[in-house]
């Protein structure tokens, strides 16, 4: 049976790293890397908008929506709001806009601007020696029916479209005019997309903006514009402030339950598997360390749902080293010395645990991409948790195994004729 001291020696340095930097409360990674909480356990608002699509075709809808998600992002940045979490829900014809801001108290100037329609305006550009000047114009986004994405048929870059209706084409023909060999700036709400430079006089109320676009930022481009083209005003139809001391005391309930839940399965383990409990106890602790400080390391949002889905993950850490265990010990039973029991427990428990798991973690992916808020983040530390829980159990436990559980020696006894 190979033994490997490095790579004990490594996973120890790493568990102290993990704890003194990343997981503990007030350790040295709280300045550099700080936990980010959630809504419900910092408290803060959840505000739902009902979207007037009416005005919009069934085809550009899903742009409009992407491009408001994006600006109403950017409008909450201002406010020095971090990690807003925006998203969209749609039942029926009706679709929503929810935004969470956790840690805002006062909204009233929040949800002021965040209800305005998008501003689309173009403005010419004027330079006088070194300096830049905006001049604003008559265009703006009500006389635009949209923009789409498109490929140069030469040299297949991808470009963007932008249609105007006929009193914008007419506007936009005598600027184009006035303009050749100059740039004309697109704002959306004060904020400069882009600023094409004009080549020619643009007649009939097509135009095509090209340049140094990807596929991407050419995208985004267009929903952004086509929220601020295209009407689809926002109305607040829902508002709910959630306290911080209801999320304090949430966390504190969450985190006891789990602590003594924690305790009372490692007891158990101890109790019921003696030697092999305690590598498994000891293997459940530097899960429970090296999982926290995945979360904090990759910038895990912790809320009370996702802390539920990281308590479940460490009863399923515990799972495999069950299924491990039981095998080691039918292996014993049927006469294989202790470290020959080992590997061939490990062996033959490896398929019900990797199946186990892997149904988690399909389940997993598609509660994070079907679902939306407090859903994703219980699916995704679920996710985070599984995918730890089997490096805990087919290497750690593995390794404390290995180094630890000797054959034992002959009794020196011979037999004589």
């Amino acid at each position: 049976m190979r033994r490997h001291p490095g790579l004990f020696l490594s996973i120890i340095v790493i568990v102290a790293i993990a704890t003194g930097f990343f997981v503990w409360p007030k350790g040295i990674g709280q300045k550099v890397l700080p936990w980010k909480e959630g809504l419900d356990l910092v408290g803060g608002s959840h505000l739902v908008y009902q979207i007037d699509l009416s005005n919009v075709s069934s085809s550009d809808q899903a742009s409009v929506i992407a491009g408001l998600r994006d600006v109403i992002g950017r409008r909450i940045n201002l406010f020095g709001v971090s990690e807003p979490n925006i998203y969209t829900t749609q039942s029926g014809n009706q679709v929503q806009l929810v935004i969470e801001l956790a840690g805002v108290k006062d909204l009233s100037q929040a949800i002021s601007e965040i209800g305005q329609t998008p501003f689309l305006q173009f403005e010419d550009v004027q330079t006088n020696g070194s300096s830049t000047q905006y001049i604003p114009t008559n265009l703006t986004g009500q006389y635009v029916t949209g923009a789409t994405l498109s490929f140069n048929p030469t040299t297949n870059a991808p470009e963007v479209n932008i249609n105007f209706n006929a009193t914008g084409a007419q506007i936009f023909q005598e600027m184009t005019k006035a303009d050749v060999g100059k740039q004309i700036a697109i704002f959306l709400d004060g904020q400069l997309l882009e600023a094409p430079v004009v080549q020619q006089e643009i007649s009939g109320g097509n135009a095509t903006i090209s340049g140094n676009f990807t596929i991407a930022t050419a995208q985004q481009f267009v929903q952004q514009f086509n929220a601020g083209a295209l009407p689809a005003p926002i109305t607040l139809i829902s508002q709910q402030t959630v306290s911080p001391t209801l999320g304090n005391d949430s966390m504190k309930e969450v985190l006891v339950a789990g602590l003594v839940g924690t305790i009372l399965v490692m007891l158990f383990m101890m109790i019921y598997y003696r030697l092999f409990g305690i590598f498994a106890a000891l293997a459940l602790l530097i899960y429970v360390v090296l999982t926290l400080g995945v979360f904090k390391l990759f910038g895990i949002t912790m809320t009370l749902a996702g802390l539920a889905g990281f308590i479940l993950t460490i009863g399923m850490a515990v799972d495999a080293n069950v299924l491990i265990f039981e095998r080691i010990k039918e292996e014993l039973k049927r006469g294989l010395p202790r470290a020959s029991a080992v590997e061939e427990g490990f062996r033959r428990a490896w398929p019900s645990i990797r199946d186990s798991n892997a149904s988690t973690i399909i389940t997993a992916i598609i509660l994070y991409y079907f679902t939306s808020s407090f859903v994703r983040g219980f699916a995704l530390t679920l996710l985070i948790g599984v995918l730890v829980s089997l490096f805990s159990a087919i290497t750690t436990t593995r390794l404390f195994l290995r180094l630890f559980v000797k054959d034992k020696p002959a009794s020196g006894k011979t037999a004589s004729a």
